[in-house]
């Protein structure tokens, strides 16, 4: 069967795929428009397996709250570079894959990645060519409608907030100070006591070297410990709006509560493997 413009033309607007891909596969079908989706569709699984191997350290973030503020998500979809990171079908999957996970109010991925999301995924990847992955997602709620947020303007940096009742001004205040601050904790009775123990020991070494007195190590030792909780509870810190107040005094004169909160930064704890090309060439003519 002779392969019309009119026929790849419908295939690409039905798979988003390249004009050369969907004449191949009609021509490979015999014009079979329904054969060729599901050949296209194969491999294009294939390509996307191939580059599942890839470090996928860029990427986008996803946030959105219910208008009454009962509830919010926020996401973290990944790809390998800054560049295709601004690819117009890669922002619309983030939005699709934030939508999925508020409609589903449930931060568990791989439900709706059965359900569509990854051959989503997958097809996006042959696309663009570089691997996507969905790399996690928080959902949060509150029944007083305290939820608000804040996204970065570089949409890779954001936060959820809850407070323990309905403020939307100080929801968002208080989630851009979280976002550009990226406190630890609420409060400093919620730091983890390993870690605050860890802090202590490293505290007491270094001390212990500036052969103080026992009673003026001990002093120095719980000064630093304090100064370590000021600095990572949120409660505690100076509001990143006006330093002269801490966000615990902001909270109480409008008569609210910091329940809890999430903060995503697209790549954080992802190791990106760097080639320094010239060291491995002075490598390789060593070997010889």
């Amino acid at each position: 069967m002779a392969i019309t413009a009119s026929m790849v033309k419908e295939l690409r607007e039905r798979t988003g795929l390249g004009m050369m891909d969907c004449k191949k596969a009609l021509q490979e079908t015999d014009g079979d428009l329904e054969k060729a989706i599901e050949e296209l569709r194969k491999k294009s699984a294939l390509k996307a397996a191939k580059k599942s191997g890839r470090t996928t350290a860029d990427g986008l973030l996803g946030v959105k709250v219910a208008p009454d503020g009962t509830r919010g998500a926020i996401v973290e979809v990944n790809i390998e570079t800054d560049f295709a990171a601004k690819n117009e079908k890669f922002i619309a999957f983030v939005g699709e894959v934030l939508e999925q996970v508020f409609a589903a109010n449930d931060a568990n991925l791989e439900p709706l990645l059965a359900a569509g999301l990854n051959a989503q995924r997958e097809t996006l990847v042959q696309e663009i060519g570089e691997n996507i992955t969905i790399r996690r997602a928080a959902v949060v709620s509150s029944e007083d409608g305290g939820v608000g947020y804040y996204l970065h303007s570089d949409t890779r940096k954001g936060a959820l907030v809850v407070l323990s009742g309905r403020n939307e001004e100080v929801a968002r205040d208080v989630a851009m100070h979280v976002t550009a601050i990226n406190p630890m904790v609420v409060s400093s009775q919620d730091v983890p006591e390993d870690v605050l123990s860890k802090e202590r020991e490293i505290y007491l070494s270094q001390a212990q070297d500036s052969g103080k007195p026992e009673e003026i190590i001990v002093k120095m030792v719980e000064g630093r410990v304090k100064k370590y909780l000021s600095e990572v509870s949120l409660l505690d810190q100076p509001f990143v709006k006006d330093p002269n107040q801490k966000v615990s005094a902001l909270v109480k004169g409008a008569g609210v509560s910091i329940v809890g909160f999430e903060r995503f930064e697209v790549g954080e704890g992802i190791e990106v493997e760097t080639e320094d090309f010239a060291a491995e060439v002075a490598a390789q003519l060593d070997n010889g």
